[in-house]
């Protein structure tokens, strides 16, 4: 059997489907082949690598794990699946990581040529999909946080997610709502009421009179097991 091109590869592609001739000749001529063997990371949580992946073969796990190395399975990607557009949209490092299952064949996409594929940066569909990513990466932020973190570990991510810089200090202005916090961190009212007292009471925290919350070494308890 002849040995497809690039042009066939990237044509049966569902995220180049809707590119013109002129776009599909372009991406094929951009586009590198590379193999990943078992267990090969193709992307890194948090390290940058400025290119888009696109599977050919094979299978991966995206995933993403806490400072312990407990690991929470969020996709499996498969022929046709791809990763790494999210970076390549907003310029953040990846939100998880994508490990080989089984060997994969892979076309890579550099960010330069991907971004002739994209809308121009001052419309408003490149606004949306910022948007978009932004909603995507909250997200994987909420999946990890329900899957890896206790209650408050969960409370306290939620408040640094919350909080705002104030000449070097960290704090979330206005009340805070703890029947809020609860739909967010999924525990009960009096579960998030109990963590915010003894968070206080621990001088982890600072209630105003206004309600409004500082932070003062909150993050510690995102790595604790709420001892």
């Amino acid at each position: 059997m002849a040995m497809l091109s690039n042009l066939d590869l990237i044509r049966r592609v569902r995220l180049f489907s809707m590119l013109t001739a002129e776009q599909a000749q372009a991406v094929a001529d951009s586009v590198t082949k590379r193999r990943f063997k078992r267990g090969e990371l193709l992307v890194e949580q948090g390290v940058h690598s400025n290119a888009l992946f696109i599977l050919l073969n094979g299978r991966a796990r995206v995933l993403t794990a806490d400072q312990r190395g407990r690991e929470v399975i969020m996709a499996v990607l498969e022929s046709g699946d791809y990763v790494g557009e999210m970076s390549l949209i907003d310029g953040e490092p990846p939100s998880a990581t994508v490990r080989a299952e089984a060997p994969c064949d892979v076309l890579v996409l550099g960010r330069q040529e991907f971004s002739r594929c994209l809308p121009d940066p001052g419309s408003m569909a490149y606004g949306i999909m910022r948007g978009l990513v932004s909603r995507l990466r909250n997200a994987d932020r909420q999946i990890e946080s329900l899957a890896l973190l206790d209650v408050y570990g969960r409370v306290a991510r939620t408040l640094m997610d919350m909080a705002e810089d104030d000449n070097g200090r960290k704090i979330v202005r206005g009340r805070v709502s703890r029947q809020d916090m609860a739909k967010v961190v999924g525990a009960s009212r009096e579960m998030v009421s109990r963590v915010m007292k003894d968070l206080e009471e621990r001088g982890q925290i600072e209630t105003l009179e206004d309600g409004s919350v500082v932070l003062k070494h909150v993050e510690s308890r995102i790595d604790s097991d709420g001892e």
